[in-house]
């Protein structure tokens, strides 16, 4: 697996743990400590987050790294 396809991963499965949480963009953003517009970014595989932040938003869904990694 190639690093672009790791991204679109991590990037489809904080979008769906996101979604199925009823949680914005925004009030993601607020509760990991970044913007609405970073999250954007990751979720349209823009942007690479780092472990720390990818960490906080998977505090924020109340999921574990391995959920958020799960078919990588």
């Amino acid at each position: 697996m190639n690093d672009n396809e790791i991204l679109t991963k991590v990037a489809e499965n904080i979008r769906i743990s996101r979604l199925k949480k009823k949680i914005t963009q925004e009030k993601l953003a607020e509760m990991a400590g970044v913007t609405q517009k970073y999250i954007s970014l990751i979720e349209k595989q823009k942007a690479n987050p780092s472990i720390i932040i990818t960490t906080k938003i998977c505090i924020a869904l109340n999921i574990s790294l391995s959920d958020l990694l799960n078919d990588i």
